[in-house]
């Protein structure tokens, strides 16, 4: 009987280790893509060691299996790799299944011509802001925030219009111990961002100038569908172009379309 039961802890403990190395390796592949989604340019084993601290040798597995699937490609040389074409298509995939989304495209469309710049649509993902939606400004050529492109939720008005919608708690939780400094204007000073988060709490709507993108002025309002909302919708205008009072005035236009769009997702029952 003894001798049983200690193969059945035996046997308990290879699949708890089988367990835990399953997930160990499955925490590095995503590192790793992470990494690749990270660098626009192609990435050698010594790059991904030096980002990533994992072994050479487990990156040469990774790296087959990643390759193999389709996830990365490798130059002619097979010495350097970056994304594959299987994270596009998964990427796509989850804009595709994502309800809310055409009810965003026609928000969009209707405030690009109301207000004659670049609008954006844009989801809280940890502490930073990924664009989901774009629609460019027809006399812009330079305002461009593509898909998928993601920035840091406290530079921009964006990250702001939905920070206000936590509580200083999950604040301190969420946000990272220093702030990145994307421009000379982004504020990098906690007590001066909650500051600023309080004033959007009051009015509905984030503002910013330069802080993400040098020269750019931005305004942006959250979609509260949800409860905190985890979207928001953004305008982005010459700074040169627009003045505070303009600014503003585009603010408050976001804060009655989101509003809008909240309404009409909730009875659509998107959540």
């Amino acid at each position: 009987m003894q001798s049983r039961d200690r193969r059945v802890a035996d046997d308990t403990i290879a699949r708890a280790e089988e367990s835990a190395t399953g997930v160990k390796s499955a925490r590095r592949t995503i590192a790793l893509l992470e990494v690749f989604a990270a660098h626009r340019s192609w990435l050698s084993l010594a790059e991904m060691h030096e980002a990533t601290g994992f072994p050479r040798s487990s990156l040469h597995g990774l790296l087959r299996t990643l390759h193999d699937a389709g996830w990365i490609e490798a130059d002619e040389a097979g010495t350097r790799f970056r994304l594959g074409v299987r994270a596009l298509i998964c990427g796509t995939a989850y804009l595709d299944r994502d309800p809310a989304l055409p009810y965003v495209i026609e928000m969009l469309e209707r405030l690009r011509e109301e207000t004659g710049f670049t609008v954006h649509y844009a989801r809280l993902a940890g502490a930073d802001v990924v664009y989901l939606e774009t629609r460019e400004s027809h006399r812009s050529g330079h305002l461009i925030s593509r898909v998928g492109r993601t920035l840091p939720a406290h530079a921009t008005a964006l990250g702001k219009a939905l920070l206000a919608e936590l509580a200083d708690a999950e604040l301190a939780e969420l946000l990272p111990p220093r702030f990145e400094a994307l421009t000379g204007a982004t504020v990098t000073d906690r007590d001066t961002l909650y500051g600023e988060l309080g004033v959007v709490r009051e009015r509905g709507y984030a503002t910013e100038r330069g802080e993400g993108t040098a020269e750019v002025a931005c305004a942006a309002a959250a979609v509260p569908y949800r409860i905190p909302a985890t979207d928001a919708v953004s305008c982005s205008m010459p700074a040169d172009r627009v003045s505070e009072s303009e600014q503003h005035r585009i603010g408050a236009v976001l804060h009655t379309a989101a509003a809008d769009l909240a309404r009409q997702l909730r009875r659509a029952g998107i959540r």
